[in-house]
């Protein structure tokens, strides 16, 4: 008996010293990593250096079960959990179902969805509130003991004393970064207070040193990450401090694609000088405009001026090397229809290659919750908190203007028709009242039930451009578009019976008259197998001139080749064979 009291001591001695801790996140997608675990694992290490810990990275499309029976295995003394809007009621059910399966294990969410998980799970688990930096020692001692409080807070200011550490270690990439996009953040806060974002309650910026972030930068990119993406919520709010990061980036080998947030009215010349310089398809901007209208931009504090941000997005957009990623939200205040009709208009014509226009989300103790009675919004009161009406837009209103956003997010946000939008930003036509007759014919079609290919999307671009007096054109865009794409056949959609060729026969005939080497083209070694391997239509003048060619008075022949073009969307490689095969 004496013995067996001794190894229960020891036991207990081991497991105050040594905790064993799972970290968890749920990730919308198995791409995604999540910054906070390795944030949390450097703050136990900082604390409890005995500790062992081991991350789980998860996605909301994975076995829920075998979730749960992976975490309990090994019966660990505690497992942290991070809460965010789109993994918020797995967590709840998970904190649940750990607490039955693992009675005496202690539980420990945090993130932006901590309080509610805590008025969901009141008695269950612990909530850290703010900064997992920013928590005294006492959490620890608590920790190690097994006398965890209900809730500990962390401040931004007590937690940027301390400065941003180092939380990747070089194992990390070949382990739980591998295939994934890497999450950095070289400054934390935001210089912004929109009445809708959490970030409304964070006083001020820190920025890391920027040696400490090149330090880091060099270290990640060894492993040569598909994507790095830099989480400041405005990365260029020292315009110099995000240039000299950005020439470092330019400075390292490497095809990784680095993607920042920004804001499109703190940019410089400087700026643009350098961006000019950087390789096509390196760098990607998300941009929130969110409205152009300036009562709605004062009433959520969003301090932007709308004429400033048109002209460098539309400077950007002119460049063609970065991707551009445009955010506008519905249902803001003072938004009508015709309003938010009017900020799409304005997006649309700055260019972005991206608009995501997002439904307003009332997230918990933001500062435009405190306005819903005066601007009588109606939402969710679960996860997304997605609002479904205001005394602007009511709720079929603001139904039908959702689905006007889904059919821009099917035609707009992909490669496939690229031609066709920057032909009616030169035609000067107003956009929306476009999308609406296309969102028609998507219905139609039943698009939102099936699969969103570019076959059925043509079909349904075509049904609504046969309205029209440019018709022709449109299906020649199509038609331009879907060749430098990849595709080798025309779909039925696009096909016509006054067609005057096949690409079989304009190929035999523009063999018989070509010459045997054409410079720039081919040589004579390899003419049959450019022949061979090309796709060659005989298009319209129109189209010509609209795609910049010269005018001769003729049709003309355009040859889609296998190669990829060195720029932004990777198209097929595009030549003008032949002023006129006539």
């Amino acid at each position: 008996m004496k013995e067996k009291i001794i190894k229960i001591t020891m036991s207990t001695l081991a497991m105050l010293e040594s905790p064993r801790i799972k970290l968890v996140a749920i990730n919308a997608r198995y791409t995604h990593s999540c910054l906070a675990l390795f944030c949390i694992r450097h703050e136990l290490e900082t604390h409890l250096p005995d500790h062992v810990s081991t991350l789980y990275q998860f996605s909301i499309n994975e076995s829920y079960h075998e979730m749960v029976l992976r975490l309990t295995e090994g019966a660990p003394d505690a497992i942290f959990i991070s809460a965010a809007i789109w993994n918020n009621d797995i967590v709840i059910k998970l904190v649940m179902d750990l607490k039955i399966c693992l009675p005496d294990c202690q539980l420990v969410v945090g993130g932006p969805q901590a309080d509610v998980i805590y008025a969901a799970c009141a008695g269950v688990c612990s909530v850290v509130f703010g900064e997992i930096e920013g928590i005294g020692s006492e959490f620890y001692s608590d920790l190690v003991h097994s006398r965890l409080k209900d809730v500990y807070r962390g401040t931004f200011k007590k937690a940027m004393a301390k400065g941003l550490p180092t939380v990747y270690r070089q194992s990390d990439f070949a382990d739980y970064l591998e295939n994934r996009h890497i999450y950095y953040e070289s400054s934390r806060g935001c210089p912004f207070s929109c009445t809708y974002c959490h970030s409304a309650a964070e006083v001020g910026v820190f920025h890391k040193d920027i040696e400490q972030v090149k330090s880091e930068l060099q270290q990640m990119l060894l492993h040569k990450p598909k994507v790095l993406r830099f989480i400041d919520r405005t990365y260029n709010d020292n315009w110099r401090r995000a240039l000299d990061i950005w020439k470092f980036l330019m400075e390292c080998d490497g095809e990784t694609l680095y993607h920042f947030e920004i804001a499109p009215d703190l940019f410089t010349e400087e700026m643009f000088s350098f961006l000019k310089t950087v390789p096509a398809g390196r760098f990607q901007f998300e941009i929130g405009v969110q409205s152009t209208n300036r009562e709605t931009l004062e009433a959520i504090k969003r301090k932007i001026n709308p004429e400033k941000v048109h002209e460098i997005i539309s400077r950007l957009a002119a460049m063609d090397n970065i991707h551009l990623h445009v955010d506008l939200i519905l249902g803001l205040p003072f938004e009508t229809e015709d309003i938010f009709f009017q900020s799409f208009e304005d997006v649309f014509a700055m260019g972005a290659h991206y608009i995501q226009m997002g439904l307003l989300k009332m997230l918990p103790h933001t500062p435009i919750c405190n306005d819903v009675e005066k601007y009588e919004y109606r939402y969710s009161l679960a996860a997304p908190y997605s609002v479904y009406q205001n005394c602007w837009l009511d709720h079929p209103r603001l139904t039908e203007l959702y689905w006007f956003c889904e059919c821009v997010e099917k035609f707009l946000n992909n490669r496939f028709f690229g031609s066709l939008w920057k032909y009616l930003r030169q035609t000067g036509d107003a956009v929306a009242p476009i999308f609406v007759e296309i969102l028609k014919h998507a219905r139609k079609a039943k698009l939102f039930d099936l699969a969103a290919t570019q076959q059925l999307m043509c079909t349904v671009l075509m049904n609504w451009g046969e309205t029209r007096g440019d018709r022709d054109i449109i299906r020649d865009l199509l038609r331009y578009d879907w060749l430098r794409c990849g595709q080798k056949m025309f779909p039925d959609c696009l096909q016509l019976e006054q067609d005057a060729e096949s690409f079989l026969e304009t190929r035999d005939r523009l063999y018989k008259i070509l010459p045997e080497e054409l410079l720039d083209v081919y040589v004579k070694r390899e003419r049959n197998r450019f022949f061979k391997r090309g796709i060659f239509w005989n298009c319209s003048q129109q189209l010509l001139l609209f795609l910049g060619y010269p005018n001769n008075g003729k049709s003309g022949c355009l040859c889609f080749i296998l190669e990829r073009e060195e720029r932004l969307h990777r198209f097929n490689k595009t030549i003008l064979l032949w002023g006129s095969i006539d």
